[in-house]
C-alpha cells in the first residue's frame, strides 16, 4: 500500500507560501509555488527515512476568500 503525506500550501502574509505536512513535524516555505513544491520535497527526503518516505505527497491549498456584506 501506498504511503501518502498530505501537506496543506498557504499564502504568508509578507508574502510567499508556507507548507506544514499533517501528522509530522514538517514545514517549509517558499516565494513560488514551484518553490514550495522543491522545498517539500527536500523537506521529505531529509526528515524521513528512505523506507519510511510516502510515496505520493498530496499538496492541499488553502485559500481565504473573504467578502463584505
Amino acid at each position: 500500500m501506498e504511503k501518502e503525506l498530505v501537506v496543506l500550501v498557504e499564502e504568508a502574509p509578507e508574502g510567499g507560501f508556507t507548507a506544514k505536512a499533517l501528522g509530522t513535524a514538517l514545514f517549509t516555505d517558499g516565494e513560488t509555488l514551484e518553490e514550495v513544491e522543491a522545498n517539500v520535497r527536500d523537506a521529505i527526503q531529509c526528515h524521513f527515512e528512505e523506507a519510511d518516505r510516502p510515496r505520493v505527497i498530496r499538496l492541499h491549498f488553502v485559500r481565504d476568500h473573504v467578502i463584505a456584506v
